[in-house]
């Protein structure tokens, strides 16, 4: 099978989608093409209210969702063959993921910026409002937790990636000062940064000593640690920044960034003309492997459907809107980038690599040489495949880029995976400052539901963002290995509860549309899909952590399921009260 014919169906099949189905979803159910004021525009603070143009917003929103995980999970889904994972981000991004992001967008809009925590007190009722935020807390501890290890570990493994990543930042900031402060214009500006960005990364291609931590800073014996620290210091500045001062005009020139990446990703795949490598269906899976029915859809969740993206719709995104029609283009249109990333990513780990044999090496069997030299064949386990995923993006995806960068330089693989990494820990590093933000705020609530004031205070609020995620991330181990070793024996705990906040999320759309006589479906069949498969899996995962005996990742999926019991009880409860009304 052709990868190149792979991706052009699934290029058109989402433009389709985002000229027909979500234009009817903005007319007939959301109802987002008329003139209504925007809360960047009924209350604009200069801090988190802050209109901003359709584009610029796209960029901001984009990268905030479109973070590693749509790399990680397909990364990782393809252990199962690429027909599934290229099936589920397909079909998921369509008609779930992006109904999903486009509806939390809309409804939070009109609820004067509100999030979808705060949205769920008035459809479903007080304690349900506390249920859902006690989950998004939770959540956002684990995506600060994962995000930040997954970025550490890919600094370690590219060192050539920190100067070119620290460079942008410093350049957004530069920028802006120039839009805000001196009234001057975005786009050029963002341009160049990208061009002088691409500089630093071709200079730091061979030199990475630049980046590589000195063993004397080391802290916990590790740099992976020293970087976690690193990140968290920078979470929190950017989150309690404004968002006009590092987050809008970073993720301009992101977008920039990713638009450029992914055009020269598929134009890659159509020089290179790749055939799929991996199996349709691998029936070579280690014993460890979990089925594909109902994991697939956990393990696949940026990318496909996702509950952190209702969290930035309503938590900053809805806040930037200067119009509401603009609410397609940038609710359902980013779900639909996002959707085009994993698909990269799946055909990146299917395609990128020179053949059946190299595939099979990464997600089979791989060799391992004793110090005697002999030579045996390991299986791959599925708690491997996490540590895995995104070393096998960057060289799938590198394989890509070759052809462009052959003729201007020697070492066109080497630059490739650099350039790669860059665009991978960007957006991670997005939805880093973006989760800690969206933290600030739902602490906020919860303090003023339950009158603690100190919560009120972003900095406080953030405090307590960052630091119990930063515990999370370095203290969660690999037996024997010490801190900083088990980041991704966090994923499942984030793939599971993701989709438990995008059922949660659909279920309160699902109330809000109804109670207003506009059309459910679109909801309502994504939202029982979701909730059946998603607690089957969160089962099945808690039974496997208590067998493997991690208590961190245990306690979590208990709390995480008790409080989606709660929460649909509470939903239950109120639709008993509104039919018994009616009646």
């Amino acid at each position: 099978m052709n990868a190149a014919v792979l991706a052009a169906v699934t290029l058109l099949v989402f433009y389709l989608a985002h000229r027909f189905y979500a234009r009817w979803l903005e007319r007939r159910v959301f109802e987002t093409d008329t003139d209504e004021p925007t809360p960047a525009h009924l209350t604009p603070d200069g801090v988190d209210f802050v209109p901003c143009g359709k584009h610029v917003l796209f960029g901001h929103h984009f990268c905030s969702v479109a973070g590693a995980a749509p790399i990680v999970g397909p990364a990782i889904a393809v252990i199962w063959g690429w027909l599934p994972a290229l099936l589920w981000v397909v079909i998921g991004t369509a008609l779930i993921g992006a109904v999903h992001d486009f509806g939390a967008l809309a409804i939070s809009a009109k609820k004067g910026g509100r999030t979808m925590g705060d949205i769920a007190a008035d459809v479903i009722g007080p304690r349900a409002k506390v249920q859902f935020l006690g989950i998004i807390v939770l959540l956002t501890w684990v995506v600060i937790a994962v995000f930040a290890y997954l970025i550490a570990v890919l600094f370690k493994a590219y060192p050539q990636s920190v100067w070119p990543v620290n460079f942008e930042i410093l350049v957004a900031l530069g920028l802006g000062w120039w839009v805000y402060r001196r009234g001057g214009k975005l786009l050029w500006p963002s341009i160049l940064a990208v061009v002088l960005l691409y500089a630093v990364v071709f200079w730091c291609a061979d030199k990475p000593e630049l980046g590589t931590l000195p063993a004397s800073v080391w802290v916990f014996d590790t740099p992976v640690v020293t970087w976690i620290l690193f990140l968290l210091a920078y979470a929190f500045v950017a989150s309690v920044l404004p968002v006009r001062v590092l987050l809008q005009p970073r993720d301009y020139i992101n977008s920039h960034q990713l638009f450029l990446g992914l055009g020269a990703l598929l134009l890659g795949l159509l020089i290179l003309q790749p055939e799929i490598v991996a199996p349709a269906f691998n029936t070579e899976v280690h014993e460890s492997v979990p089925p594909l029915i109902p994991l697939l859809f956990i393990t696949i969740a940026c990318g496909a459907i996702s509950g952190f993206h209702g969290l930035v719709s309503s938590g900053t995104t809805s806040k930037q809107l200067d119009s509401m029609r603009d609410a397609r283009t940038v609710g359902y249109g980013g779900m639909l980038g996002e959707g085009v990333l994993a698909m990269i990513s799946v055909l990146a780990v299917s395609a990128g690599f020179a053949s059946t044999d190299a595939w099979r090496a990464r997600y089979v069997a791989t060799e391992h040489v004793a110090a005697d030299g002999t030579v045996s064949s390991v299986p791959i386990e599925w708690a491997d495949l996490g540590g895995r995923a995104l070393t096998n993006f960057v060289d799938g995806a590198a394989g890509f880029l070759v052809p462009l960068l052959e003729p201007f330089t020697a070492g066109a693989f080497g630059i490739a995976q650099i350039v790669v990494a860059v665009i991978v820990i960007s957006f991670a590093a997005t939805t880093l400052d973006t989760a800690a933000r969206i933290q600030r705020f739902c602490l906020s609530e919860l303090g003023s539901t339950f009158r603690i004031r100190l919560l009120a205070n972003r900095y406080v609020a953030t405090a307590v963002a960052v630091v119990p995620a930063g515990l999370l991330a370095i203290f969660t181990e690999t037996p024997g290995r010490g801190p900083g070793s088990g980041g991704m024996i966090l994923w499942p705990v984030f793939g599971t509860t993701n989709q438990l906040i995008g059922a949660i999320t659909l279920l309160i759309l699902f109330l809000y549309l109804r109670g207003r006589k506009r059309p459910t479906l679109p909801i309502l069949l994504p939202l029982i899909f979701l909730v059946v498969v998603t607690t089957i899996a969160g089962l099945m995962g808690l039974l496997d952590q208590i067998r493997a005996g991690n208590t961190v990742v245990v306690a979590f999926g208990v709390l995480f399921l008790l409080l989606e019991v709660l929460v649909f009880i509470e939903a239950g409860r109120r639709w008993r009260a509104a039919r018994s009304s009616v009646a």
